[in-house]
C-alpha cells in the first residue's frame, strides 16, 4: 500500500511516498479501506519542526482518512 512519510525536517519536499506492507490487525483491532487521504494542519508543524519543544523526526502515520470497514 502507499503512504507518505516524512524522512527529515522541511517543506513539502520532504513529504515522500513510500510502498509499506499492508498492515493486519490484531486482537480487538479493525482495519479501514482507506479510499481518501489528506494531511492536516499539525502535520505540517511536525514537518517544519514546530510542534514541541525539540525537532525531531519519528516514523508516524499522519493524517486524515476517509475509507469503508
Amino acid at each position: 500500500m502507499r503512504a507518505v512519510q516524512i524522512t527529515k525536517l522541511g517543506g513539502p519536499e520532504v513529504l515522500d511516498v513510500v510502498d509499506v506492507p499492508e498492515p493486519e490487525a490484531g486482537p480487538g483491532q479493525q482495519l479501514y479501506d482507506v479510499s481518501t487521504a489528506g494531511i492536516n494542519f499539525a502535520d505540517t508543524h511536525h514537518r517544519l519542526s514546530r510542534h514541541g519543544r525539540h525537532p525531531h523526526v519519528q516514523e508516524m502515520s499522519m493524517g486524515v482518512a476517509a475509507g469503508f470497514a
